[in-house]
């Protein structure tokens, strides 16, 4: 990891963006989302906001409801992608395919900053 701290403020920070991203991407509000799981407008909103955190069966209400197995409402952002928007991991081997991806693209450009010049004559060399 990248040295984030995992507490419960994280896990709930991360569940409310999620809850609130996936529930944009379904293009309903909150009173929807409340109706559609059986759950308070105001529960939905604290949920969001952070106020308040949720047990297993209102995960499972508000993933059946979103459409969206459990699990994806825990899975961090993964990127920023061209367009500026987040990219919500759907499994775990596009996070593991980003992560290599962003690594390998950090570690050339960081090591070709250093790399001599292939085109110039190097000045050690006699010929």
């Amino acid at each position: 990891m990248d040295g984030t701290v995992i507490d419960g403020a994280y896990i709930r920070n991360l569940f409310a963006k999620n809850l609130r991203r996936y529930r944009e991407l379904s293009k309903i509000s909150q009173m929807d989302l409340a109706v559609a799981s059986g759950l308070a407008h105001n529960f939905i909103n604290d949920i969001e906001n952070e106020k308040k955190f949720v047990s297993d069966d209102t995960i499972a209400k508000l993933a059946k409801a979103l459409d969206v197995e459990p699990y994806k409402l825990f899975l961090p952002v993964a990127k920023i992608n061209a367009h500026g928007e987040e990219i919500i991991v759907e499994d775990f081997s596009e996070s593991i395919g980003v992560l290599v991806k962003e690594y390998c693209s950090s570690y050339f450009k960081d090591n070709l900053k250093n790399e001599p010049d292939r085109n110039t004559p190097d000045e050690n060399h006699d010929g």
